[in-house]
Order: structure tokens, then C-alpha cells, then sequence
């Protein structure tokens, strides 16, 4: 057997062959596979060109189009983001341009790209609340059925043939129920109501029972067999402006009123003693809760992040209005098992002792806080609001933080019963695990009951 010889790369201990050393002159083979990636990498740096495909163009159904089209990758080109995000470029379109884009999304599914062109349809209906009327009937002789929203503005004809078709169609009957569901009209309603009264032969081969389906759709059947919404609206969305130093009326020259998010309370979860956490703190009279009836000037909602994200957590209001542990609260199985420290949600950056709820959450309303130059993050709540089904597909990464609308959820849709009085309760925001805590992932949604005075927090992730 042949002597072995060291690798001549510098700081290299592998002993290797004379025959390989002939072919990579001196070099081991983990040696030299890793400078030719680095002289391949030194090669795509020194060749690689950057590639705006919107240069000049702004027309905003082009760059749609642009955004849209798949790209081959290709790794000496870099190409050059747009400006705005794809959300920010649909909210701009005109009516006009709302028809056009359409069209083309027709045009998509024709020619066999049906997963872009559902894209479209899907971003024009949440953003746009634009009716597929029209469009409906050729989605359906194609055989989409998926996703339910885009059929929410069937036509009767439509409802009609759809309320035919689930007692006939076992494959596709999970969505055409959902479907149903999304068109909620008076027909639809009592239909439900009639499934709940007499399940039909195949409620047996679902999941859960028919009735169940409407909340998908963000309502449920009340015990007279009316629809009850389980969403409020407006919807209007929550985002960070970015940390900042705030002093004084600086706070006024920022677009959106200022809202508290993710405050500290000094009280602590008595299952993992991690600080109990104000996921939003809003003044009762904004008019994104301009349908909610509460006791308190404040709808404040505290919650802990890594319970909730286990089991559905309560708050109780106290005499004053505060938001306590409720005694209804069931630690789930298995909880005491879990390391809390693995578990535990960093929102650092905010602090309670820089933040006034009561003047943040008010209008024209001045601390001495305030006055002081403070570093923390700062939110806002936007001045307009949006379409309520906005933030309602989370895999289309809208801006999901919001305060009203229909929930963007990652899972199956599941409101949590009030453990006072077993009403379902209503959804009233949301917050992106993103704005939570950097990569941070899922969604934490919120909850109240207005006749018992108490706020619920879930928690979804993929």
C-alpha cells in the first residue's frame, strides 16, 4: 500500500494518496471541493448582475403581473425587489384596474394555470370584496372548488345548484358546504338550520356535523335558527412603526391612531409564572370596536403567550375593569411536563414602566411619560379601515395583525366557548407571531363575551 502524504492546504491535517495529490495537486478531496465552491462563489459575486424587472413601469396591473409570473432561477441574477409589497400594490388598484386583473386571472386558469389565477381571484375578493359573480359558473364546470371564498358572491342560480350538488358530490362535499357557508344567505341559512334539525344520510361521513361548517364562514346558527356573526367589523389593521425615540407631539405626526400592544402586566401566570402579557389595550369608543358592548373604558386583553398557545386562556374583569385570571381556566393535560424555559416568548423592547396604557389607547391625551425621551417599539392602529375578510387567508401573508374582521386562520376555524355562560365568543383581533417576537411564528387570536364580560386567547400555528 502506497505511503499516504499530508494535504498541502495550510492548517489541513488529512493524510491522502500520491495518486490523489497527482489528480488535485496536493490537496485533499474536502480541500479541494471547498475551493472550487469558493472559486465558483468568488466567479457568481463578480458576475452576478442585478435585474428590476419594474424598472419604468407603473402601471400597477403590470407589476401584478410581474409579481405573479414565475421566475427560473438563475444564480448569477438578482433580482431587484419592488418598492411595495404585493398587498400594498393590490390596495392600489382602481375599480378599472380590479376588472383587468381579473380578466387576466381568467385568462391564467384557462390556459391551465389555475394555482396563479386562483391567487388573483383570492387577493381581489379579501382586499376588494370583489363579486366572481360571473366567474363563478366557469370555476365550477372547471372544478374548483377551493378556496370557499372566492364563492361567496354566487349567484342564486349558483346557491341553488350548489345546495343539489353536496347531496350528490362525497368527494367534493366538504368544500361545497364551506362554499354554502360563504354565501350565508337566507335559503343557505335555513338549509343549515334544517341539517341541524334532521342530519341528512351523509352528515355521517363527516367530520362535523353539517351546521359546524358555517363557522368556517364566520357565523353560527343561534337556537332559533338565525345567523350570528362571530367576527366584529370594521376591521382595521395593527402594525409597528418601528422603534424610535418619542417625545412629546411627535406621537401626532404618525399615520394611524396610537394603540397598546403587548404590554407587561405585573401579574403572573399562575401555571408557568411567566409575566401575563396585553396582547392590545384599545379604548372602548374607537370605532373599531364600535360593536362591542363593554363595561370598561378599556378593552384591555391580557393573556400568557406560552399557555395560550397550549389552551385557550380566560380573563375575567374585575369591580374596576382589569382583566384577572379566570377561575374557569383548565391547565390542559400533560402542561406540567413541558420546560417553560423552552417555551418562553421574548417581547423584549417593551417595557410596562415606558408605557401608559390609559394615554396611549386615548385621543389629545398627555403623560409625563410621554414627555420623556423613551426607546420602545410603538404601534399604531390604522385611521381606515379595511375589508373584513382582509386578513381572513393567512397563507396570502396579508398584514394578519388587525382588530376586527374575519380571522385569518391557520388551522380549522375555532372559537372558543365562554366557560361562564357556553356562548360562542366573538373573534375581536389577532396579532402576527411576527410582531410578537423576531421569526416568530403562528397567530394569537382574541376573544370576548360581552354579556359576562370576558376575553379569550387562542393560538394556531402551521
Amino acid at each position: 500500500m502506497s505511503e499516504r502524504i499530508p494535504c498541502v492546504r495550510e492548517g489541513c491535517d488529512h493524510m491522502i494518496l500520491p495518486a490523489t495529490a497527482a489528480k488535485t495537486g496536493g490537496y485533499c478531496m474536502p480541500c479541494k471541493q471547498e475551493m472550487e465552491r469558493e472559486a465558483h462563489q468568488r466567479y457568481i459575486e463578480a458576475n452576478r448582475r442585478d435585474v428590476d424587472l419594474y424598472a419604468g413601469i407603473t402601471d400597477a396591473v403590470k407589476i401584478l403581473k410581474i409579481m405573479h409570473e414565475p421566475r427560473t432561477y438563475d444564480e448569477l441574477i438578482r433580482y431587484v425587489p419592488y418598492k411595495n409589497s404585493m398587498e400594498q400594490v393590490y390596495l392600489s388598484l382602481s375599480a378599472e384596474q380590479q376588472q383587468e386583473i381579473k380578466q387576466y386571472a381568467m385568462e391564467l386558469i384557462r390556459s391551465d394555470d389555475e394555482d396563479t389565477g386562483k391567487d388573483i381571484l383570492q387577493y381581489l375578493v379579501c382586499y376588494h370584496d370583489l363579486p366572481l359573480t360571473a366567474e363563478i359558473p366557469e370555476l365550477l364546470e372547471r372544478e374548483i372548488v377551493y378556496p370557499a371564498v372566492l364563492f361567496k358572491s354566487a349567484s342564486v342560480e349558483t346557491r341553488d345548484h350548489l345546495l343539489q350538488q353536496v347531496n350528490t358530490d362525497d368527494e367534493n362535499r366538504n368544500h361545497i358546504l364551506i362554499m354554502l357557508a360563504y354565501i350565508g344567505d337566507e335559503v343557505v341559512v335555513q338549509q343549515f338550520w334544517r341539517w341541524k334539525q334532521s342530519p341528512p344520510e351523509w352528515a355521517n361521513e363527516l367530520y362535523v356535523t353539517p351546521e359546524r361548517y358555517t363557522l368556517q364562514a364566520g357565523w353560527e346558527l343561534t337556537e332559533e335558527g338565525q345567523p350570528r356573526e362571530l367576527f366584529i367589523t370594521p376591521s382595521y389593521s395593527l402594525y409597528e412603526v418601528g422603534e424610535r425615540n418619542v417625545a412629546g407631539r411627535e406621537m401626532e405626526n404618525l399615520d394611524g391612531a396610537p394603540v397598546s400592544l403587548l404590554v407587561p402586566s405585573s401579574s403572573l401566570c399562575p401555571w408557568c409564572s411567566s409575566s401575563l402579557i396585553s396582547l392590545m389595550n384599545l379604548q372602548v369608543k374607537h370605532p373599531a370596536l364600535q360593536s362591542v358592548l363593554w363595561n370598561s373604558p378599556q378593552l384591555d386583553v391580557q393573556t400568557c403567550l406560552v399557555c395560550s398557545s397550549y389552551s385557550v386562556v380566560y380573563m375575567e374583569m374585575d369591580a374596576t375593569g382589569n382583566p384577572i385570571w379566570s377561575r374557569h381556566n383548565v391547565k390542559p393535560d400533560g402542561f406540567d411536563g413541558i420546560d417553560m424555559e423552552e417555551m418562553r416568548v421574548d417581547v423584549s423592547g417593551v417595557s410596562s414602566s415606558t408605557l401608559d396604557v390609559g394615554s396611549l389607547a386615548g385621543e389629545g391625551e398627555r403623560t409625563e411619560v410621554a414627555r420623556e425621551q423613551v426607546q420602545r417599539r410603538l404601534f399604531r392602529i390604522a385611521s381606515e379601515p379595511r375589508q373584513p375578510f382582509h386578513g381572513s387567508e393567512w397563507a396570502m401573508e396579508p398584514s394578519i395583525s388587525q382588530v376586527g374582521g374575519h380571522p385569518g386562520w391557520v388551522q380549522d376555524a375555532d372559537y372558543p366557548a365562554c366557560p361562564a355562560c357556553s356562548a360562542t365568543m366573538k373573534a375581536i383581533g389577532q396579532l402576527d407571531g411576527e410582531l410578537i417576537q423576531e421569526n416568530g411564528e403562528g397567530v394569537y387570536y382574541m376573544f370576548a363575551c360581552e354579556p359576562c364580560q370576558m376575553t379569550a386567547v387562542s393560538y394556531q400555528q402551521s
